[in-house]
């Protein structure tokens, strides 16, 4: 069982009571697992968890029912017994999402939840755990953690829900199919060479995103992304590389003449797709189990011009007045600030890969299809799906 407090996602979010959530995982120790990637990574628990959450506040955030794959690892085991990090990342259902109109009159301050627009969402949910008490069958553990959810920025608004929890949970160690393992069977094989392989990746990708709350419907992400790295112990996948992408959200806008080009960006009509581009560079980190690869990659962005306009777009808040018995809704520009050049440098992206040949093998050459979410910072810009074709070098060992 976890607890904790939702933070407001925005002006007049709704009031909220203490957040509980009830999760029940299955998961399987790597134990008696022979590929490398578990021998590196300590043989760690993997699984899937489902959590039903209740927001405190039923009439406008509602419940969320939430399916998650995760890993858990343990953390500095020589010095801290029973510490270990779980990240999990999936899907959730919510019964409340936001049904206003943009800008809408009819929806007032105290149901003003902007934070979650669709009924399904990216979650992305890490805890550490420490175990209290500790036996043959079951470990009774405390843990603190972080629980996001968003939609990608597949729909506005989507200003996301994050909660800070703390839980007690009690945990089996043993399975519905128990039974006693021979002594011979319980030590998995340890005589892995330490091991160094160069590779080269090319991936393309199609995201889809929404613009602002007045251009509010989806449009293409087009990405063109070549990397080169290094594959350490055949687990860890370090690698630089170029990106480009073009936005049709943002060539649409300058084509059109929209308001804010006319205004302030006219010279963006004189080439609007040069102006709906963006590239730069990122250090992509990815952890490679068998088919399964996690991914995790941070760059900066070199060119995107854009993005001015859109943190402007999208810069608009409501207040609510009633003095003279009426309601007004007001807008204020946001002004360019810290947060927007952060936003504007820092990219992130983060999401999940199958490849079609098993990575323990070291193929030579492979594929996969990835899901990523895509984010300015920590600020969602739209969800992707990804192909792509990964070259490797000659594997060799290393001391």
């Amino acid at each position: 069982m976890q607890i904790g407090k939702t933070q407001p996602a925005n002006r007049g979010f709704p009031e909220t009571k203490l957040q509980k959530s009830i999760s029940l995982h299955f998961g399987k120790y790597q134990i008696k697992n022979n590929d490398e990637w578990a021998y590196r990574l300590r043989y760690p628990n993997t699984g899937i968890s489902f959590v039903i959450t209740d927001y405190g506040n039923k009439e406008y955030i509602g419940y969320s029912a939430s399916i998650m794959p995760f890993i858990e690892f343990g953390m500095l085991k020589r010095k801290i017994t029973g510490l270990n990090f779980n990240i999990s990342l999936g899907a959730s259902y919510f019964t409340k999402p936001y049904s206003g109109t943009p800008f809408s009159i009819n929806n007032p301050t105290e149901n003003n939840n902007r934070a979650i627009s669709t009924k399904v969402t990216w979650s992305l949910k890490s805890f550490i755990y420490y175990d209290i008490v500790r036996n043959k069958r079951a470990n009774w553990r405390v843990g603190t953690g972080f629980f996001h959810h968003s939609n990608g920025h597949t729909k506005l608004p989507n200003q996301g829900l994050n909660s800070f929890l703390v839980s007690i949970s009690r945990q089996s160690s043993y399975n519905f199919n128990y039974k006693k393992v021979p002594e011979e069977n319980k030590t998995p094989k340890t005589d892995f060479e330490n091991n160094l392989q160069q590779y080269f990746t090319i991936r393309t990708g199609v995201g889809l995103n929404f613009l602002s709350e007045y251009f509010n419907d989806r449009k293409g992400v087009y990405t063109l992304a070549p990397s080169y790295g290094i594959i350490i112990n055949k687990t860890f996948k370090i690698g630089v590389g170029l990106y480009y992408r073009f936005y049709e959200h943002y060539n649409e806008y300058i084509e059109n003449g929209e308001d804010l080009i006319i205004e302030q960006y006219p010279h963006f009509q004189g080439n609007s797709f040069k102006y709906s581009s963006s590239f730069g560079i990122f250090i992509s980190n990815e952890l490679l189990l068998g088919n399964i690869g996690l991914e995790f990659d941070i760059g900066y962005n070199i060119y995107k011009p854009f993005y001015e306009v859109d943190w402007k777009l999208n810069g608009f808040y409501w207040d609510f007045y009633n003095e003279d018995g009426t309601i007004e809704t007001r807008f204020v520009e946001r002004d360019i600030s810290k947060g927007y050049h952060l936003k504007h440098a820092v990219l992130v992206r983060a999401g999940i890969k199958y490849y079609l040949f098993n990575n323990n093998n070291s193929p030579k050459s492979n594929f996969f299809i990835g899901v990523n979410i895509n984010a300015n910072f920590g600020q969602a810009d739209f969800t992707e799906l990804s192909l792509g074709y990964v070259h490797r070098f000659g594997l060799k060992t290393r001391n």
